[in-house]
């Protein structure tokens, strides 16, 4: 039976409605600040907090409701005799339902140019602790949080006079589970102000961005959780102007053609299969960069998914749309060019106008595994320019440095061993995910649907022997760009210099797992 509520809300929607109701029940109300004020407005009575601690608010509203008159109206359980003995004699009554939402610490920190001591000042102290004292009671407290759970809770006690054992349980697993957000929204701003922070005990939070209709396969559930903040070039930021709602694979893979994409400034397409690129091309414009994805392996992209970092026009569109992609992603579309691309109903055209912004210096790559997850920082730079350096006898030309630097980008977001083969900023040939490096090698060269003869060769790691090198030169490559740091780095060397072989060291490998 609800006798007695507790109504502190910053998010006052339907709260006046929701109070109004409960006064028609007999229900008291005790309210504090900014709620006490609205409800007393609209002719709702209200208790005031201060009235019954005995206590006036304090220290600019910091302390309202830390009081044993509140928190042992929702912690005593109705059931044990000795707690009700106490409240009598403490003359403390027993508070069954409590409405509060906190402090809007999310919205501070998402404000531009917000300090820390704003933020500080935002962060909610004793309505968690309400929150929280209320569920750990929720067989005798109902808890609410969220607006929407306003009219299930008052159908139940207008039908039963009270809220369901059922009800209140989900309820409270609700605060739970949003308390631990906001603490979690809590830590995570702390850490962001301070660089490089890997923590000793980490909790993360993310906000349901959507269900899935199922997983990587059809029997498994799946749904998307986003971070919290701006994510400014984001595939989360990403606006849909048709087709079907993006799958797990979908997202997956598009999120893998983006991050490539940002290693580009000049026209470029990134063309990508089970996360995997199978085609990339930089031009003089899109239609151009476009040509050059679509020809390193015009079979793999069909069904594809394909990134680009211009404005889509109608000319590219059109060739676009000669074949079957998943998904389209670019800053913009013109007109004619959405036209030409909505005939087909199932492609998805998404629009994310910063599509080139690279993700914070501070965030985090994560593996989750059976029992635990691994945290490292992103693979960001490309290399270092003062470990670079040519080993072999043959200096490269700028040409094929050009080349040599378009390839150690692609080859840097494929998965290893990895090798990637390219001529005048287009991949003639990739090699991913190979369990040896011969393999990547040998894949590269036999797949490439292009002149593989005159062309330049990118290992995301070292040559542990010299027949990489071999086949290499084998098929007419030019030039190779790898990290060293292998025993038998002097065997790969001679080898390069046996057959007059330009090779550059980066210092930097780029494993991708």
């Amino acid at each position: 039976m609800v006798k007695r509520a507790l109504i502190s809300v910053s998010d006052k929607s339907g709260i006046v409605n929701f109070a109004k109701k409960l006064q028609e029940m007999g229900v008291e109300i005790l309210s504090t600040g900014g709620t006490a004020k609205m409800l007393t407005e609209n002719g709702i009575p209200v208790v005031s907090v201060s009235d019954v601690t005995g206590f006036p608010e304090c220290l600019d509203g910091r302390v309202k409701t830390l009081h044993p008159a509140i928190h042992g109206g929702l912690l005593a359980v109705r059931d044990k005799e000795e707690h009700m003995a106490q409240l009598e004699k403490l003359n403390i009554s027993p508070i069954d339902l409590v409405v509060i939402n906190l402090y809007p610490f999310r919205e501070t920190i998402a404000k531009e140019g917000v300090s820390l001591e704003e933020a500080i000042e935002n962060i909610d102290i004793g309505g968690p602790t309400m929150l929280r004292a209320a569920a750990k009671n929720y067989q005798d407290v109902a808890v609410v949080i969220h607006p929407k759970d306003y009219d299930q809770v008052l159908a139940e006690l207008e039908q039963d006079g009270e809220v369901s054992r059922d009800t209140k349980y989900r309820l409270a697993l609700k605060v739970f589970e949003h308390t631990a957000h906001y603490d979690a929204l809590i830590a995570q701003y702390l850490r962001e102000q301070i660089q490089g922070v890997l923590p000793e005990v980490l909790t993360l939070t993310y906000e349901k961005a959507q269900d899935l209709r199922y997983g990587e396969n059809p029997h498994q559930q799946a749904v998307f959780y986003k971070e919290f903040g701006k994510n400014t070039g984001s595939l989360v930021n990403a606006e849909q102007l048709h087709g079907k709602e993006l799958s797990f694979n979908n997202i997956n893979d598009a999120n893998g053609a983006l991050e490539l994409l940002k290693e580009y400034t000049e026209p470029t397409v990134v063309a990508v299969k089970h996360t995997n690129a199978c085609g990339v091309g930089s031009g003089y414009d899109l239609f151009d960069a476009y040509h050059k994805a679509y020809a390193c392996d015009p079979t793999s992209i069909f069904g594809g998914i394909v990134a680009v970092n211009r404005k889509v026009d109608r000319k590219t569109a059109e060739e676009m749309n000669k074949i079957f992609l998943e998904i389209i992603i670019a800053p913009d579309f013109e007109e004619d060019a959405l036209k030409v691309l909505m005939e087909k109903k199932n492609v998805r055209l998404m629009k994310l106008p910063e599509i080139q912004s690279k993700q914070s210096s501070n965030a985090f790559d994560m593996k989750k595994i059976n029992g635990g997850l691994l945290i490292q920082e992103l693979d960001a730079p490309l290399c270092n320019d003062d470990e670079m350096k040519v080993v072999t006898q043959r200096i490269p030309t700028k040409k094929e440095m050009e080349d040599m630097l378009f390839a150690w980008k692609v080859v840097k977001h494929i998965k290893s061993n990895g090798i990637v083969i390219a001529k005048d900023l287009q991949t003639v040939g990739i090699g991913p995910g190979q369990v040896n490096r011969i393999w990547a090698v040998e894949n590269a060269i036999r797949q490439a649907n292009l002149p593989v003869k005159g062309s330049v060769l990118a290992s995301d790691a070292f040559f542990p022997f010299a027949d990489c090198v071999e086949a290499a030169a084998k098929a007419g490559i030019t030039a190779i760009i790898q990290p060293g740091g292998s025993l038998k780095d002097e065997a790969s060397i001679e080898m390069a210099n046996q057959y007059g072989i330009a090779m550059i060291f980066t210092g930097m490998r780029h494993f991708k797992h």
